[in-house]
């Protein structure tokens, strides 16, 4: 998945300043801008500098027909800006009130009900592990192992999947939250755990939340889609 084009982010530019009271400082807007689109997968995440350039020519812009005013890495909403949002608020599809916030114990649950949706035994907090999938109940093999990342030491969250790895071969998921974790995750990959690159899957929590959707529309035949 790209990421998205610079005019596609004008409008969340304008709805997110106007919801902080007109003014943000950029450093701030990156990560919340985010929020608006959950197409974006935590592997676009790692393109940080080209994130920012997106995030710049829109409000370059923006600026440039006086929807918003930029100083020293300020940014504020103008009162045209504010009559843009109020005319086209029934056009815009991704309002932050749309964006149900995710947190760390429903991802958890997510999770849980992805995996009983493709037949796995599922569970919360198994030993160490923030979520485990099993082929069954009484599976010995933890065939999943997730670690949810909201808050916390990145690295800790690689040595319980590493852990896994090693002892079972369970398949490793690292789910996070943010761009600056997306980012972290990335640095220690390329150093404390290179060996896990080639294994771990990395997703991010409007990922899970898009999976956890689109599988509920299917419920009912999916069961029949994976009877043995």
């Amino acid at each position: 998945m790209s990421l998205p084009l610079s005019n596609s982010i004008e409008n969340p530019i304008l709805q997110e300043l106007n919801a902080v009271g007109g003014s943000d400082d950029v450093r701030f807007l990156y990560e919340k801008l985010i929020a608006y689109f959950p197409q974006i997968t935590s592997t676009d995440l790692q393109k940080v500098q080209k994130w920012r350039k997106t995030v710049q020519l829109a409000g370059k812009s923006l600026d440039d027909v006086g929807l918003i005013t930029r100083e020293r890495g300020f940014w504020k909403i103008t009162e045209k800006g504010k009559r843009q949002i109020e005319s086209e608020s029934h056009e815009f599809d991704f309002t932050k009130a749309e964006i149900e916030e995710l947190t760390h114990t429903k991802i958890q649950a997510m999770l849980v009900e992805i995996g009983k949706s493709l037949n796995y035994y599922a569970q919360i907090e198994f030993e160490y592990y923030d979520v485990v999938w099993r082929e069954k109940e009484k599976s010995p093999r933890l065939s999943h192992v997730f670690e949810v990342q909201s808050k916390g030491n990145i690295d800790s969250a690689f040595a319980k999947l590493k852990r896994a790895f090693d002892a079972q071969r369970s398949k490793p998921f690292l789910v996070l939250s943010t761009e600056r974790d997306s980012r972290r995750a990335a640095q220690s990959l390329s150093r404390e755990f290179g060996d896990l690159q080639d294994e771990i899957t990395i997703l991010s929590f409007s990922e899970v939340n898009r999976i956890y959707q689109n599988l509920q529309t299917i419920s009912e035949i999916l069961p029949k889609l994976l009877a043995k």
